[in-house]
């Protein structure tokens, strides 16, 4: 299978009302495209890291009431999952398409991150580009552009990895949906692999 572009209808998905509804239509038009995107991009992200990388396109299976307000392929070193270590996604929210690096809560290498991120802000900040994004909330879609970041906002940061065990954080690409729509599927892996390629330092500062 060939890797197809992402279309409004399927940022529509979002809008469907109920979770039942919500998860099927998900399921029909959005993860093959997610799966498709995971197998194609994961020789490439393996030979990236230089480990072998697994794929893995999210669930939503802890879900009983509220339907997901986003979803997304994730890229990491195990088979068995993706939440415990550092990984790369790529997703869509109903207003944006997101292709960051992530370390969630449920993995203890934040702190390790926390710690060199300190050691090497100034470089580390002046090597990211301006409209890249960071957040600490992987359920919220806004997050704060890389050239709104203050010193004291990589200081909160780094803080609070360090000293909350629920604290997690993401950086990279926010792609408007009227932008991602246009996107071929070759556009869209290129896209993809410069952004992990940019991303590449922060993942290595996580071990």
């Amino acid at each position: 299978m060939t890797v197809t572009g992402f279309k409004d209808q399927d940022f529509d998905v979002f809008s469907v009302p109920g979770l039942e509804a919500r998860m099927e239509v998900l399921i029909e038009r959005v993860r093959p495209k997610l799966e498709t995107l995971g197998a194609e991009l994961a020789p490439y992200v393996s030979a990236l890291v230089g480990e072998e990388m697994f794929v893995h396109v999210a669930k939503h299976a802890r879900r009983t009431v509220n339907p997901p307000i986003d979803t997304w392929v994730a890229w990491a070193a195990s088979k068995r999952g993706y939440k415990a270590l550092p990984h790369f996604e790529v997703g869509m929210f109903g207003t944006h398409l997101f292709v960051i690096f992530a370390i969630i809560y449920e993995s203890p290498n934040k702190t390790v991150f926390a710690g060199n991120l300190e050691a090497k802000l100034k470089k580390t900040a002046k090597a990211l580009p301006k409209h890249f994004y960071w957040s600490m909330d992987h359920m919220n879609p806004a997050g704060t552009p890389h050239q709104d970041m203050s010193e004291e906002d990589f200081a909160r940061l780094i803080e609070k990895l360090k000293q909350v065990k629920k604290a997690e954080v993401m950086c990279g690409l926010r792609i408007p949906r009227e932008e991602a729509v246009k996107l071929e599927g070759d556009e869209l892996v290129q896209k993809v692999q410069e952004t992990f390629e940019t991303l590449l330092p922060l993942y290595k500062m996580a071990f």
